[in-house]
Formats: structure tokens, C-alpha cells, sequence
């Protein structure tokens, strides 16, 4: 539990000087607030008059307490936002080829629940505990040893045995919780099949049941919150007792001062566990295995852009069957070639060996003669433009959607782009053009118009490879054929790899490879 949130903690060092000015004014404006009640309760106890400085701390109390707010929420959000950055990369490096075998609610859930989860390590843990070190020897000074060992039990030993107490419950709470994401973000993007086979009922009752999960895992740990809260009221309950009992009204102020500022202590000590469940979870996503990292030394990037395929052989998992049994295939500088086969034969495991977002288990991968685990892997990427048959589109502007393939692309090479993928007409028919939200999917277009959007793209990143994995799934018969008349016209020049279970019979060609058994057989040449 430590080493993840120092972890954590070790993330946050770019916010460093926010969360030490947040640190700092808590505790200008905790030493204000004590000093109010001290000689608030000087001054009812006529030791002296009541001085002109009580109207200044209770001005600066309430100015400090609005800062604290300000700057340690402020240094907060920075830290978790460093967090969510850090994550974010983490998981696209390892998910260059997809989510693979993770699901996407589980993933979601620590992106942004685990994430959020964290906030109370700072602001419920670590600065009311600066506070309360610096409290220890005023209340022991004011109202005596008991009360400093009451104070410090409630403040110290209590917290740490809550967030023992509460790991377990912690736990299981971020599971839960990840587990009713997963059901319901299955259950809204299946939605139209739920209806189709009238199975709303069960999807509710899958999701219910995630609900009575996540229910029970928050009445377990609201359950030990509440008992954390009751034993450090009892404790300060009897160190007021200890201070009356002493007479002095000053140790009665500072009692009551003291135990305020470290109210929360014992509770954040029970969530303590959740954030270091959370952290676990973070930090477990995070350090996921990279599929294909990148050599220490890479090579030089090779001038040829040649394909080929030596006795290649894959299996997605060790207990999974084979891809590809010793597969070998050329594909020569500017050649078009395609690949059939009928679904699950492997021919989009080629395109993710190729794009270095899976790795063969022997043989070899050679970009212009060089074998791509010595190249770097964006590198490898920036050579090879991809157009798979579930392309998304972002549920933004169209010129975000194109300039994902090349951010420094200008407004002409967008419209050039457009052009060449037949879609610029309808582009400018729009009366917001390049700037029209594209909507969730590209649900503003029709399917043969967000296939053309999706190859403009890939068009505009100048990629001399154009590997084109069943482009045309689910368009209709001649929406499929004026889509593939304008890829011939405008890859000119790049080697395409068409991979499809079926061919049109517009396709321009130079050879046809048939993938079965794990191996690839020339069709046609």
C-alpha cells in the first residue's frame, strides 16, 4: 500500500510548488485560527484586555481558510490531471493495436474514478496531518500530557489502524465500481441488439446486480468511516473532559481548536484505503507489459519501403491457437496487393505485425530489408497509413478528425486530401465545412461518406504504405465499388495492401495472396 502511493506522490512532483503553497497556507490559516481561540479565551478569562489583534486573526482566519481552498484544490486538480496525462500515455503505448483482451469500462474506471479516488490523499490526508504535527505541542502545552496523547491518538493512530481496517473494503469498493461501469457500457453500446433480441430485461438485471455490489461495498466502508468518526469523537470528548477537569480555559479553547482542525483525520484514515486500492489500480494499468517496446539503441529507418514476412509465426496468447505457422510474404516497393480470407484466418493480425503493434513469436518483419524490431515503433507508424474496417471517427470537428493523421497539415492539404477522397463536395456543402462536429462515430454521415472522411485521413498522412483492412464492411454494393475506384486513382504511387474476404473486381492489382492454414498461397500474380 506505501509504495503505490509514494508512487502516486512521485507523480505529483511537477505540482510540487502548489502542493507545498497549499501545505503552507492550511497552516497560516490553522496558526490563525488557534491563535483566535487562544486569546479569544484570554480575553474571557480577563488574563489580558481584548486586543486589536483578534480583530486581524479573525480577518486573516477567514481570508486564509478562502486561499487554502483556493490554492490546495488548485494544486489538486493539477496533480490529478498529471495523473490522468501519465495514464493516458502509459495506456496508449501499450494499446497502439487496441484494448486486445481489457475491457473498456474497467479501463475507463481507472482512468477516472481510481484517478478521482486520490484527491484525498492530499487534501484529507496529507495536509491535515502538517496540521496536526504542528499542534501536538501547543494543546500538550496548553492543556496537558493526557490531552497531547489523546490528541495524538486520534489525530496519528487512529487514521493509520482505519486505513488498515478499510484496505479490503477499498478494494472491493474499486472493483465494484468498475464492474457496474463495464455492465452498463456494454449494455448502452449494444443497445440496438439488446432490443433486437428483446433482452432489456436481463441487461437490467446484469446491471442491477453490479449495483447491489458496488451498494454493498459503499455501506462497508461507510460503515467503517462511521465507526472511525465515533471513537475520535469519544476521544475528543474525553480530552475536553481532561481539560475542564484541569480549570484552565485557555487548554479548553485549544481542545476544542485542535480537535476541529483533525475532525476529518480518522474518516480520510478509512479512505485512505480506497485511494490505495485506487492506486493499486492506477498504477496496475499503467505497468502493463508493453506488447512490442522499442529497441535501446534503435537503427537507422531504411530508405526502401518494401514489405515482407519471413517465417512468421504468431499466437495472440500462449494458450490461444496459432495465427500464422511459418508464413512468408513479399510485397515489393509500390506494389498493390491483396489478402483473402474468410474472418479469423489472421489477415488482421498481419496488419498488426506490420504496424509493430504485436510481435511474432519467430521469424521476422522487414521494412526496406530491415527487420522492424530494430526500428522505433512511431517511426515504423509514420511509414505505414492504416484504414481498418471499424475506423473511428472522433466525435469532434472534421478537421480534428483529419489532422489526427498529421497536425501540422495546412487548410489546402486538408482540402487536397478531401478532394482525392471524393468527399470535399460534400464538405463544402456544409455550412460550418471543416469545422462540422462529425458527431459520436461519424453518425452524421452516412457510412460511404465516413469511409471517405476516414481515408482522407489516411491519405493525409503521406504514409508510403497503405494498409486497408476490409474497408468497405458494411457498405453496400456500389458504395463499395466508387470507394474502391477512388482509392485506385489516389494511391498513385504507394504500395496498398488490401486485406478482404472477398475481391470487387475494380481493384487494381498486382498480386493476390490466400491466407490458410497459417500461411500465405499466391492466387494470382
Amino acid at each position: 500500500m506505501t509504495g503505490d502511493l509514494l508512487r502516486i506522490l512521485g507523480l505529483w512532483r511537477r505540482q510540487g510548488g502548489w502542493l507545498l503553497a497549499g501545505a503552507i497556507v492550511s497552516l497560516a490559516a490553522l496558526a490563525s485560527a488557534v491563535s483566535l481561540m487562544a486569546y479569544g479565551a484570554m480575553a474571557l478569562a480577563g488574563i489580558v484586555g481584548v486586543p486589536p489583534i483578534l480583530r486581524v486573526l479573525g480577518s486573516g482566519r477567514v481570508i486564509l481558510r478562502y486561499a487554502e481552498r483556493m490554492v490546495t484544490h488548485t494544486a489538486m486538480f493539477r496533480a490529478l490531471s498529471d495523473v490522468r496525462v501519465w495514464l493516458f500515455r502509459r495506456l496508449a503505448v501499450g494499446s497502439a493495436g487496441g484494448l486486445g483482451f481489457r475491457r473498456a469500462g474497467d479501463l475507463l474506471t481507472r482512468l477516472v474514478g481510481d484517478v478521482e479516488a486520490l484527491d484525498g490523499l492530499y487534501l484529507r490526508i496529507l495536509v491535515p496531518l502538517a496540521g496536526a504535527l504542528l499542534l501536538v505541542p501547543v494543546v500538550t502545552w496548553g492543556a496537558g500530557v493526557v490531552v497531547g496523547g489523546l490528541f495524538a491518538l486520534a489525530a496519528f493512530v487512529l487514521p493509520g489502524l482505519a486505513a488498515r481496517a478499510s484496505r479490503d473494503a477499498g478494494d472491493t469498493l474499486a472493483r465494484a465500481a468498475g464492474g457496474l461501469r463495464i455492465a452498463a457500457l456494454d449494455a448502452l453500446t449494444g443497445l440496438r441488439e439488446v432490443r433486437a433480441f428483446a433482452a432489456e430485461s436481463r441487461m437490467l438485471a446484469l446491471v442491477q446486480a453490479r449495483e447491489a455490489t458496488l451498494l454493498g461495498a459503499q455501506r462497508a466502508l461507510a460503515g467503517r468511516i462511521a465507526l472511525a468518526g465515533a471513537v475520535a469523537f469519544l476521544c475528543g470528548q474525553a480530552a475536553l473532559l481532561a481539560a475542564l477537569s484541569r480549570g484552565e480555559i485557555v487548554g479548553v479553547f485549544l481542545v476544542v481548536a485542535g480537535f476541529e482542525a483533525i475532525g476529518g483525520l480518522s474518516r480520510a484514515g478509512a479512505l485512505l484505503g480506497h485511494a490505495a486500492a485506487a492506486a493499486h489500480r492506477v498504477l496496475e494499468a499503467a505497468d502493463a507489459p508493453i506488447p512490442v517496446p522499442d529497441p535501446a539503441s534503435p537503427a537507422p529507418m531504411p530508405a526502401g519501403t518494401s514489405l515482407r514476412f519471413e517465417g512468421i509465426g504468431f499466437r495472440w496468447l500462449p494458450d490461444r491457437p496459432p495465427v500464422f505457422d511459418g508464413l512468408s510474404l513479399d510485397i515489393p516497393q509500390g506494389a498493390r496487393v491483396a489478402l483473402l480470407g474468410p474472418s479469423g484466418i489472421g489477415k488482421s493480425s498481419l496488419a498488426a505485425l506490420a504496424l509493430k503493434v504485436a510481435a511474432p513469436d519467430s521469424g521476422r518483419v522487414l521494412l526496406g530489408e530491415v527487420d522492424i524490431a530494430t526500428l522505433p515503433s512511431a517511426e515504423v507508424r509514420a511509414r505505414i497509413g492504416w484504414l481498418s474496417q471499424a475506423t473511428h471517427l472522433f466525435d469532434d470537428t472534421i478537421r480534428t478528425n483529419l489532422l489526427l493523421a498529421r497536425p501540422d497539415a495546412t487548410d489546402a492539404e486538408l482540402w487536397d486530401a478531401l478532394e482525392a477522397a471524393r468527399i470535399a463536395d460534400v464538405v463544402r456543402g456544409l455550412p460550418e465545412g471543416l469545422e462540422t462536429w462529425v458527431g459520436v462515430g461519424g453518425a452524421r454521415f452516412s457510412g460511404g461518406q465516413g469511409r471517405r472522411l476516414a481515408l482522407a485521413r489516411a491519405l493525409l498522412s503521406r504514409a508510403p504504405i497503405l494498409i486497408l483492412d476490409e474497408p468497405c464492411a458494411g457498405l453496400d454494393a456500389e458504395t463499395e465499388r466508387a470507394f474502391l475506384t477512388t482509392l485506385n486513382d489516389t494511391a498513385e504511387g504507394r504500395t496498398v495492401v488490401l486485406i478482404t474476404h472477398r475481391l470487387v473486381g475494380v481493384e487494381r492489382l498486382d498480386r493476390i495472396f490466400r491466407l490458410s492454414g497459417g500461411k500465405a498461397v499466391a492466387a494470382a500474380g
